[in-house]
């Protein structure tokens, strides 16, 4: 990235917890948006996350307060609930036309794209946003089986970064790893990870 590209990162929240979860680390959040800034004029860094409403306490509600006033354009919609053919109850949130509607939106106002997402669905989006100028890179990982990101998508974009090659830059320190344990206190907020109780909310 040259140092006067004006950048806007956009996170799919769901689809980049699951990324980093199959690496085996915790992104932290306030590193990663450190680590953007040195690599061009970051002009906005969207998160993208479906919440479940009906909860008394979600795990990622902590997380959202904390990106809201670090930094973050937090952009969220309640979570479907639904209960699959096997009688399990799932939760869905798909947050891509969100992202898509802002990302277009930026499209005028910046030189460098960042998507933070694996989902082949986004592949339009990148070629609309190119037609405009703009160059994008998106991060996922090839590294896991299957791979986390769609071959479409990589295909499409102007540079792929791996998620794991950035791992020692935008993850958690291990140290800083909370206990296990289901009496374990609260993480501190920037830690939490991305995602509802129990499972994340699925972005497809």
């Amino acid at each position: 990235m040259a140092e006067q590209d004006k950048v806007a990162l956009f996170i799919d929240g769901a689809n980049l917890y699951a990324t980093a979860k199959s690496l085996g680390f915790d992104i932290d959040y306030k590193r990663l948006l450190k680590e953007f800034q040195t690599r061009g004029r970051l002009i906005r860094a969207f998160y993208y996350t479906a919440l479940v409403e009906d909860q008394e306490y979600s795990s990622i509600r902590p997380l959202i307060d904390w990106l809201d006033y670090n930094g973050y354009a937090v952009v969220t919609k309640p979570a479907k609930e639904f209960v699959d053919s096997l009688g399990r109850r799932k939760v869905k949130g798909n947050m891509d036309i969100e992202l898509a509607v802002d990302a277009m939106e930026m499209a005028g106002s910046i030189d460098h794209m960042v998507l933070f997402s694996g989902d082949g669905d986004f592949r339009s989006l990148i070629e609309a946003v190119q037609r405009r100028g703009v160059r994008v890179s998106v991060v996922s990982t090839i590294t896991t089986q299957p791979p986390m990101v769609a071959d479409e998508l990589r295909r499409q974009a102007d540079e792929f970064i791996d998620l794991v090659n950035i791992a020692n830059k935008v993850g958690r320190d291990q140290n800083e790893r909370a206990p296990a344990g289901p009496d374990r206190r609260p993480r501190p907020a920037a830690l939490q990870p991305a995602a509802a109780p129990g499972e994340p909310v699925s972005s497809s």
